[in-house]
């Protein structure tokens, strides 16, 4: 299957699915920055239930801006604020230990542009789970795609209020389970620290597109 998706911040388990199972995976580079997705924000199981983290963007960044050219906003301390709330979600997850150097320099280095930022998060996680080949850019538009080329793009909403038929969420055992329950399609960061490099079985188990 080749597939084409955009990219989101720590992106969420069906997004993983679906490049799991992917022979050619496509990542939408000439698009332009669309609000309210997960370009710029993914979910956590918190001790509270579920938290969202949002990356803020700099000023004058609207639906017309390339998605390259989206600026990331340090003027307040995201990055602290984010590191902050995955350690407190994940610091007694099972491979927490095993990634949190790693995943701390994500939080140290200031990277200009969201887009720059969601690659190196996502080359992290698929070369860690020995994922298929490395995903490839896009270097024109197109509003529509022709065969073999899947079009997944903005499939995946956290405004969507249910979940797409093609995904199965398979459950895993989560840090806050007992207290909230199982919380499906949460960011790539609950699959990694819960699960590890056993992360792969779910991605395997949890995609049916026919």
């Amino acid at each position: 299957m080749q597939s084409l998706l955009e990219l989101p911040y720590w992106p969420p388990v069906s997004w993983l699915a679906i490049a799991w199972h992917s022979d050619t995976l496509w990542l939408e580079c000439c698009e332009h920055y669309q609000k309210g997705s997960y370009r710029n924000r993914c979910h956590i199981a918190g001790p509270n239930g579920l938290q969202r983290l949002s990356i803020p963007l700099e000023k004058g960044k609207h639906q017309q801006t390339p998605i390259r050219d989206v600026r990331i906003s340090y003027s307040e301390p995201w990055q602290k604020q984010h590191w902050r709330s995955i350690a407190a979600a994940y610091g007694n997850a099972p491979f927490f230990e095993h990634l949190e150097d790693r995943l701390a320099g994500f939080y140290e280095k200031r990277y200009p542009f969201l887009f720059d930022f969601n690659l190196e998060i996502l080359h992290f996680i698929l070369k860690w789970l020995d994922a298929p080949p490395a995903p490839r850019q896009t270097t024109q538009y197109f509003e529509q795609v022709q065969t073999p080329l899947t079009d997944w793009r903005n499939q995946i909403t956290p405004k969507a209020a249910t979940l797409p038929d093609w995904f199965l969420p398979k459950a895993y055992s989560q840090v806050f389970l007992e207290r909230h329950g199982f919380l499906p399609d949460l960011s790539a960061l609950d699959l990694l620290f819960c699960c590890g490099k056993q992360s792969g079985l779910i991605l395997q188990a949890c995609f049916s597109p026919d």
